[in-house]
């Protein structure tokens, strides 16, 4: 599979202690095999914006799996609409928790707050692609680029790849480059 992504644009982004990479799915699941790809190759960051890794010291009840979103949602006593109980989770992005559904490989959004969820991309190469390009956001206004500038060059890349996180005026990516523009960063 060719992908637009690599691991090393990953690691050349985030340094190689900062990536997560998942495992291959147990036998039997109904998973996208491009989602699993680039999961377990490329993986996911670990990072202010995008945090990936579970605490290892929190002590999980006997049946709680944190990867899945409602054994998730249940343990800490939150409505889990059905149709994304056996979605994985895969991070957070700033307060927003991030999902895949492992059978259509759509990523998806549950806002700090809500009980819904939207969609955010495509596909986890979208996620990542998207992740990637605003570790050089980062990078780039650390180095005093204009925030308008920033959010706008953010917009067009990651757009004409997949215009999906920008299709909720509430998604995340459009939440953070508002923040930008408005000089809270």
């Amino acid at each position: 599979m060719n992908f637009a992504v690599t691991p090393t644009d990953m690691i050349a982004a985030y340094g190689l202690t900062d990536v997560v990479y998942f495992p291959q799915s147990p036998a039997g699941e109904s998973v996208d095999s491009r989602a699993l790809t680039l999961l377990s190759s490329v993986g996911l960051p670990h990072s202010e914006v995008f945090t990936s890794k579970e605490d290892p010291a929190d002590p999980y009840e006997p049946g709680f799996d944190p990867t899945v979103i409602g054994s998730r949602f249940d343990h800490y006593g939150f409505s889990c609409p059905e149709e994304s109980r056996t979605w994985w989770v895969l991070g957070y992005l700033f307060t927003s928790l991030i999902a895949l559904d492992p059978e259509s490989g759509k990523v998806y959004a549950f806002p700090e707050s809500e009980e819904q969820y939207i969609l955010l991309h495509r596909d986890v190469e979208s996620l990542l692609f998207s992740l990637i390009e605003f570790r050089k956001l980062e990078v780039d206004h650390d180095n005093d680029v204009d925030p308008e500038e920033l959010a706008e060059r953010f917009r067009h890349v990651v757009g004409a790849f997949d215009p999906t996180p920008f299709a909720d005026e509430e998604s995340q990516w459009n939440l953070s480059l508002e923040e930008l523009e408005n000089g809270l960063w």
